[in-house]
């Protein structure tokens, strides 16, 4: 059974009447739960239920008007998530599903909260950005941020750095949620949380790190360098040579979906 008539209340789910178990899924920077939809119903069709949470922070808040949530906002509404996942799904392994900077709010979750989830899975992990802000733009964000933090700037990313599908490239510039902006507020928000990141060095949940080999949004070496200095006794991470930062859209996502699984499986039992 596929329900997404929760996207306003907050989350998008795919049920299934008996799962195996659970996902919860994690958008990232401008972006939806939406993104999620060729990922779940792969997964439903395994025997996998999906819940996809709605960051309105770091997702579609971004639009003008709109004011953007707190991280701590963010933590909030995935633990809240988790307990429906939970109460719907009774005795089920939970396992949280970030992409780019949904895998660092992810990551961050889990270090502090062990536990918590039976897995993690961090897509493409944003730990460093691989484009740089012009110097000049650094500049006006960083003044903004004294007389008017929630102005928006334009992030220098797009759809053709996303994913080599073009098909998913036109979808993605004609959806009125998908969003290139950030405010100053959120870019700050954005850097520390990459700080905290990086200076996790030990976790007690089991990690599985997908790093793409053509990242154009993301620097996929400093997710190997996080994945090195990092103190885990289950911890595995997998590169897809040729692929596009949003694995979870781009050609070839099968493979990476039947990666997730099969990760996951050795874990269920």
């Amino acid at each position: 059974m596929k329900t997404a008539e929760n996207q306003e209340a907050g989350y998008r789910q795919w049920r299934s009447p008996e799962p195996r178990c659970v996902f919860l899924l994690v958008h990232g920077l401008g972006t939806h739960s939406g993104r999620w939809e060729a990922a779940a119903d792969f997964f439903l069709k395994k025997g996998v239920a999906s819940y996809a949470v709605e960051l309105r922070g770091i997702g579609p808040a971004a639009k003008p008007g709109a004011r953007p949530e707190s991280f701590d906002s963010c933590y909030d509404k995935i633990l809240l998530l988790r307990k429906i996942a939970a109460k719907d799904n009774p005795g089920k392994k939970i396992f949280l599903i970030g992409e780019s900077l949904g895998a660092i709010t992810s990551f961050l979750l889990c270090a502090s909260r062990p536990g918590l989830f039976s897995g993690l899975v961090c897509i493409s992990p944003a730990f460093a950005a691989r484009y740089k802000l012009p110097f000049l733009d650094s500049v006006r964000i960083a003044a903004s941020l004294f007389y008017n933090p929630q102005k928006l700037f334009s992030l220098p990313f797009n759809s053709e750095m996303c994913t080599r599908d073009t098909d998913y490239r036109h979808r993605l510039d004609q959806d009125p949620l998908e969003y290139r902006t950030a405010s100053s507020k959120l870019i700050l928000g954005i850097l520390f949380a990459q700080a905290r990141a990086k200076a996790v060095k030990k976790i007690l949940t089991p990690v599985l790190f997908l790093i793409a080999g053509e990242d154009k949004i993301v620097d996929p070496s400093a997710a190997a360098a996080v994945f090195r200095g990092l103190a885990a006794e289950d911890k595995t991470l997998v590169e897809f040579p040729g692929m596009y930062h949003a694995l979870s859209i781009d050609l070839g996502k099968e493979r990476v979906f039947e990666g997730i699984l099969k990760w996951i499986e050795e874990r269920v039992g």
